[in-house]
């Protein structure tokens, strides 16, 4: 595996969560591996979960990480090729992925969308960018339509907690104050798809997910049905896709409550709006699965930079 862009790219799931489970079970093993090789951590974005566990992860590979927030601390960079760059860019995509390739072993890159463009947020321009011009490999850690490490490591936590064969697990909608992106949802769907579960989407109309993702999985407007049975609740707000970018509605029937999801356990992502995406009671319930989720963090990007570090 040259990049980890995708959750398409894993080749087997199942196996990769096995090798996680290693990986928890004696963290520094690999130690070795990483010595004399820098991560080089670069923001566009906001990060908490994503920046500490990805430092963690290269620090317990023995990795050298430096981290830099791009869009505040370094020069504006331009994107687009031809450009006349008499604007606010000072710098281009083609010279700062080459230079950064010499200074580090491993680019790891977040860059959100812009949710007002959305042929330019599905081309990927920021992670394919660094893809084409970096000399180096390239990991996101969130990009405009996917968190591949966020999917992986909800798959991590589904099958640690999981008490069947099969279990159903639920992608809910849930209102939020302000529009936010696609790719948690996205990746999360890309996950379960790969997974022995029984796979169901709620939302409410309007909010349908990228067809070219959900595929066949099932989407119910009827948050209760949706639940019916449900082993896992995986929670997330989502923009209009179809609408693109926006708020549509805001209902706040569709937050989650402890009487909704009964005995399911609850997931996200974080940061959680409580009391507007879920209640205090199932975020401070024995079934809230989100530090665990949190925790989880550390091991899939671990498991990501072993796979490129052996075969780079």
């Amino acid at each position: 595996m040259k990049h980890y862009t995708s959750i398409n790219d894993i080749d087997d799931i199942n196996s990769w969560i096995e090798e996680i489970k290693e990986i928890k079970a004696n963290p520094l093993k690999n130690i070795e591996l990483g010595k004399n090789k820098t991560i080089g951590l670069l923001f566009f974005n906001s990060s908490l979960r994503t920046r500490l566990s990805t430092q963690k992860a290269a620090l317990n590979l023995g990795m050298n990480p430096i981290v830099m927030n791009v869009s505040g601390d370094a020069w504006g960079i331009e994107f687009e090729d031809g450009t006349i760059m008499n604007g606010t860019t000072a710098e281009h995509i083609k010279e700062a992925a080459a230079v950064v390739s010499q200074y580090c072993d491993v680019i790891a890159v977040r860059a959100f969308p812009t949710l007002t463009d959305k042929e330019k947020d599905e081309s990927e321009h920021v992670i394919k960018s660094f893809v084409k011009f970096a000399s180096v490999p390239i990991i996101s850690m969130e990009s405009a339509t996917e968190h591949p490490l966020q999917g992986l490591t909800d798959a991590i936590t589904i099958s640690e907690n999981s008490t069947k064969k099969r279990p159903k697990v639920v992608l809910s909608w849930a209102p939020h104050v302000k529009a936010l992106p696609h790719a948690v949802a996205n990746s999360f769907v890309q996950a379960m798809q790969k997974m022995d579960v029984e796979f169901v989407i709620a939302n409410p109309e309007g909010y349908n997910l990228n067809s070219e993702i959900t595929k066949n999985t099932a989407i119910l407007y009827n948050q209760e049905e949706a639940f019916k049975d449900a082993d896992f609740v995986y929670t997330k707000n989502w923009s209009s896709y179809d609408e693109y970018g926006k708020v549509l509605n805001t209902d706040p029937n569709w937050m989650i409550t402890k009487e909704k999801i009964g005995t399911a356990k609850f997931m996200h992502c974080l940061p959680v709006r409580r009391n507007v995406i879920v209640e205090d009671a199932v975020l401070d319930s024995d079934g809230s699965l989100v530090i665990e989720q949190a925790n989880n963090r550390t091991f899939a990007a671990q498991l990501v930079l072993k796979k490129i570090l052996e075969n780079n």
